[in-house]
């Protein structure tokens, strides 16, 4: 008796917290091994130097870093201003801005790991005073007059204010320690539910299913926070950069989801075709019935 209940129930408890720990080592794996990585960000983020939603908000922010340091009377601010914008926009489109990008996202980089890794409070930022000079360089030889004389100061960027920076530190070091146990967790927890179950194609059937929806619910998880990060950005913060730039960043976390939901339907799907095929093999077919005999007559 005691070996029937006890598989009866721990399989689908196993089954259960597999399909919990699932989407839960992705998040896991991606935040330590793809977020935490220096050589895979760089890489992640690299691309974004092309986007033009990027590319205009660094000629943004340069512009006013530029122009906070430059003094002119209120009849030439509207025309430097513009002049400014346009030759950082220029530059944007350049090698040397693509090189001037990767440096400043490797620092950020540096910086948050740092801050998250440490105890230190304050706002983690980054200074685009490179980029700057960089385009100060370019109207220099362009033979923009009075270029080299435009001072070029730290203009410092917040990407992670200190409130944010304190529940990130918590949640990025659990993440970090569970990395590489959630999943194998999920996957050894998955083949002892489907082993001790007396019903092993119906078991498998559920952790197809389950590992299909925790990998939904990953991606609804991704989805919300897009819509609360791109919400809660300061109003002088461009939205669409900051889209790219989260889109950019879980790419690899959205491939992961939709392999979660693909690889749990199709074990689905495959336990339901071939249980369909095993009880349509065990229907006993019953002999056609053929003509009575007459019973025979014994004469006296």
């Amino acid at each position: 008796m005691l070996r029937r209940v006890v598989p009866g129930y721990l399989s689908p408890v196993l089954i259960a917290l597999a399909c919990l720990f699932a989407p839960l080592g992705a998040l896991a794996g991606w935040a330590t091994y793809g977020i935490g990585d220096p050589a895979r960000y760089a890489a992640t983020t690299a691309p974004l130097a092309a986007d033009p939603a990027v590319r205009e908000a660094v000629a943004d922010a340069v512009t006013e870093g530029i122009m906070r340091e430059v003094r002119v009377g209120p009849a030439l601010d509207g025309p430097v201003r513009s002049f400014t914008h346009q030759a950082v926009r220029s530059f944007t489109r350049t090698e040397a801005f693509r090189m001037a990008w990767g440096e400043a996202n490797r620092a950020t980089h540096a910086a948050v790991m740092r801050a998250v890794h440490g105890d230190g409070g304050g706002d983690v930022t980054l200074d685009v005073a490179p980029v700057a000079e960089r385009v100060k360089q370019q109207l220099v030889r362009d033979g923009v007059p009075f270029a080299h004389r435009i001072p070029v100061g730290h203009t410092e960027v917040t990407v992670l204010s200190s409130d944010d920076l304190d529940r990130l530190r918590k949640g990025y070091r659990v993440l970090e320690l569970t990395a590489f146990w959630l999943p194998s967790l999920a996957a050894t927890l998955a083949v002892a539910g489907v082993l001790v179950a007396a019903r092993r194609r119906r078991a498998l059937f559920a952790t197809g299913v389950g590992t299909a929806l925790g990998g939904a619910l990953l991606g609804v998880a991704v989805a919300l926070g897009r819509r609360l990060t791109l919400t809660d950005l300061p109003p002088d913060l461009s939205r669409a950069a900051a889209a790219a730039v989260y889109d950019a960043l879980t790419a690899t976390l959205r491939v992961v989801t939709w392999l979660l939901v693909v690889l749990g339907a199709a074990v689905a799907l495959a336990a339901w075709v071939t249980g369909r095929r095993g009880r349509a093999r065990q229907v006993p077919v019953e002999p056609l019935a053929g003509p009575a005999e007459e019973p025979t007559r014994v004469q006296a």
